[in-house]
């Protein structure tokens, strides 16, 4: 069902995905990778409100945030970068109708990811075969500074040559929703009433309606 709030969308070119939610169900997986962490220091499984942070914020935002101390973050970093990210893509799943939507946006419309993600982005992609599906891919590691700052945003605007009402930008999070208003882009609330949005959209197929496509 797509609800409307107070947008048009005419004379799209471009549609900016979030990863986390969006493209791919990551929950299980991010909840079962950061309490690998912790509890490989003695800690509890990662809780709720620790799940709430890290599910939308960046590793480094995420290990600061689950490891205050300064060495035992440090040790952490450590342990993280030993750990095969490979053993946790069985926990991912893609979202349903993802590769149609896809190529019924391609060639006429641009297509982006605007993510907090930093080095697991292209094996992403790889895994579930998504390599060539998008003409831009933006992580927290290519800008000076993670959603919800706009600078994702903003790179993918000034690529593509883009005024901010010609792209969409399809998220789940806070951060998302800061993100978009900051940039000016409209954005497309995902399986998220609570987010103050354009539109909210339960599916990806939604979208296909939304955009006429």
């Amino acid at each position: 069902m797509v609800i409307c709030v107070n947008a048009k969308v005419n004379n799209i070119k471009a549609v900016v995905f979030d990863c986390d939610g969006v493209i791919f169900d990551t929950e299980e997986a991010n909840r079962v990778y950061y309490s690998r962490i912790l509890q490989h220091f003695g800690r509890p499984a990662v809780t709720n409100e620790q799940f709430t942070f890290v599910h939308m914020h960046t590793v480094g935002e995420s290990m600061d945030y689950l490891f205050p101390d300064e060495e035992i973050r440090a040790a952490a970093h450590d342990f993280r970068k030993t750990m095969d990210y490979r053993n946790y893509l069985k926990y991912f799943a893609m979202e349903p109708h993802l590769v149609s939507l896809l190529e019924k946006l391609r060639p006429q419309i641009k297509t982006a990811i605007a993510t907090n993600r930093t080095d697991t982005m292209d094996r992403l992609l790889a895994e579930f075969n998504l390599d060539g599906y998008f003409d831009l891919v933006v992580t927290s590691s290519d800008v000076q500074r993670p959603k919800p700052y706009p600078d994702v945003l903003l790179k993918i605007l000034n690529y593509f040559e883009l005024a901010p009402n010609q792209t969409i930008y399809v998220g789940d999070s806070q951060v998302d929703e800061l993100a978009a208003r900051a940039a000016g882009i409209p954005l497309i609330a995902y399986k998220n009433r609570d987010l103050a949005s354009d539109y909210h959209i339960d599916t990806l197929k939604d979208l296909e309606e939304l955009l006429k496509l």
